[in-house]
């Protein structure tokens, strides 16, 4: 029997992961990418080579997008395309920090139908595929039921609370917490661990279509931050920001933010 889609993403997810781990904690040669972009080190490169040849190899008639390969507009042409981010968390990895992801996402017409987002230092696999369960190393995750009493634990950056981004001057209450990868974070709250996922900053495709389908299939509320679907496979490819979260809380905070600017 021909190896599943998604099959195929959580083995080259965590094969690359190995390569990964290769290079962590050993101080791989790093650059900074033009235009503040970030670093950028030869692990992220490696992974990326493995990666791109091992899944376009097994379904050669896909498009690919990647943090680390040159964009070209050959992808906006295919039906289903990879995007990917090799190291997502690249600072992290660096650091030495366990924090880092391989996100992995088949995109099909706009939406993804399958994904893996690996955390080879924690050995942590979470995956979904379009119509199933989201799943953290195999078994099913969900959000929980009801809500958590108290404030809402929100993975997000310093900047979000900034009082110009909410319509009554300021956010709601929350606790803020942080994870360098975007990816883990949509894991986090898809697992249940956090509640909500909120980046006002426009985000790249590659590093929230994986963790965008898993969050989706947990049971959230998947947007970009005026509270639109999310389509991927873009000609530029970054969202407007993304907000996630159980539907209720997801509702609150779309009512509370002000409008992205158009």
């Amino acid at each position: 029997m021909p190896e599943s889609d998604l099959a195929l993403l959580v083995r080259a997810a965590q094969d690359g992961g190995r390569i990964a781990m290769s290079y962590w904690g050993r101080a791989p040669k790093m650059w900074d990418k033009p235009g503040g972009a970030g670093p950028v080190s030869e692990a992220d490169l490696a992974v990326d080579t493995f990666l791109r040849e091992a899944l376009t190899a097994a379904r050669p008639g896909h498009g690919w997008l990647s943090e680390e390969t040159a964009d070209t507009p050959d992808r906006l042409a295919r039906e289903r395309v990879f995007v990917v981010d090799p190291i997502d968390g690249t600072r992290a990895f660096l650091d030495g920090a366990r924090d880092f992801a391989l996100s992995l996402a088949l995109v099909e017409a706009g939406r993804p139908v399958a994904a893996v987002v690996h955390l080879p230092a924690h050995d942590l696999t979470f995956a979904a595929e379009a119509g199933g369960p989201a799943t953290r190393n195999g078994e099913a995750i969900a959000l929980p039921a009801t809500a958590r009493a108290g404030p809402p634990r929100v993975l997000t950056g310093r900047p979000t609370l900034d009082p110009a981004h909410w319509r009554e001057g300021r956010p709601p209450p929350m606790e803020r917490h942080f994870r360098s990868s975007l990816a883990y974070r949509l894991c986090l709250v898809a697992e249940g661990r956090f509640d909500s996922m909120l980046t006002l900053r426009p985000a790249w495709e590659w590093d929230v279509a994986a963790g965008a389908l898993i969050a989706a299939r947990a049971g959230a509320a998947v947007t970009d931050a005026a509270g639109r679907p999310v389509a991927f496979n873009a000609s530029h490819p970054q969202t407007p920001g993304l907000v996630v979260a159980p539907p209720g809380l997801h509702a609150m905070l779309l009512g509370r933010l002000r409008p992205p600017a158009a």
